[in-house]
């Protein structure tokens, strides 16, 4: 008896958000990245408080740490596809679930599903705690920008996780996945636009840079050269290629 193709994703996407939920590792990074978020927003915030806190905005201080707080999601994108091949659980997969295209496909759906409420609660509890602790004192700024911001840094987040899945499933070894991404992330980028100024308007149309637009406060100064629609298309893109290769990759070798 046939199964019909919608009813087949259902069951292949169950399957992936229950391989997901069920990884301890996956929620102590969870864990992890929402401790190091409200340790980094507690620290800024206090110094803010010590600083000229009139001319500094809550969303500006709230969201310091996403520079930092983007490596628990590039690890748990390399989580999420790279555990499959420790102790050869990738075969089983296999066996069980052959379309190995649609397979993929929907473990990066399933990780967006997990990614998306994860991020904005993780986000969000760094401006709120900016916002208690620092409402009598911080440039007030209006609950639709913060919405729009908060949701700019959700998408950011996602598409960094899922960029992350698609290198992870690429390389198919945490070690490397974590080398070549958090050195990018952490390292390349940010000495490139240092040591490299001559080239910093092509850096605004790589992944990191872009993703920035995506929630990057309002501002006149000549950094904003990208609009957060036109940051958040360059970002989908970068990830929706990543995505394709992996899947291409994926389609032809051995497991």
């Amino acid at each position: 008896m046939s199964v019909s193709s919608s009813r087949k994703i259902t069951q292949i996407l169950g399957a992936e958000l229950d391989k997901l939920v069920t990884l301890p590792l996956i929620w102590l990074t969870l864990m992890g990245t929402f401790i190091l978020n409200l340790v980094l927003a507690a620290a800024f915030t206090s110094v803010g408080l010590l600083g000229a806190a009139g001319t500094q905005s809550i969303l500006n201080i709230g969201l310091s740490s996403m520079g930092h707080l983007q490596a628990g999601f590039i690890i748990l994108g390399i989580l999420a596809t790279c555990s499959e091949y420790t102790g050869g659980q990738i075969r089983t997969t296999l066996t069980t679930i052959p379309w190995r295209g649609l397979q993929l496909s929907t473990k990066h759906l399933a990780l967006a599903i997990i990614t998306i409420p994860v991020a904005f609660i993780i986000a969000a509890s760094g401006v709120l705690y900016t916002f208690i602790m620092m409402r009598d004192t911080a440039v007030v700024i209006e609950i639709d920008t913060m919405i729009k911001t908060l949701v700019g840094v959700t998408g950011y987040l996602t598409l960094t996780t899922l960029l992350s899945a698609a290198i992870g499933a690429l390389l198919r070894r945490t070690t490397p996945a974590l080398v070549v991404l958090l050195g990018y992330y952490f390292i390349v980028s940010p000495w490139t636009r240092v040591f490299l100024p001559s080239i910093k308007n092509y850096l605004n149309y790589l992944p990191d840079t872009a993703g920035y637009y995506m929630y990057m406060p309002p501002s006149s100064d000549e950094i904003n050269v990208l609009t957060p629609l036109q940051g958040t298309g360059i970002s989908m893109l970068w990830t929706l290629i990543f995505i394709i290769v992996a899947i291409l990759a994926y389609r032809k070798r051995d497991a």
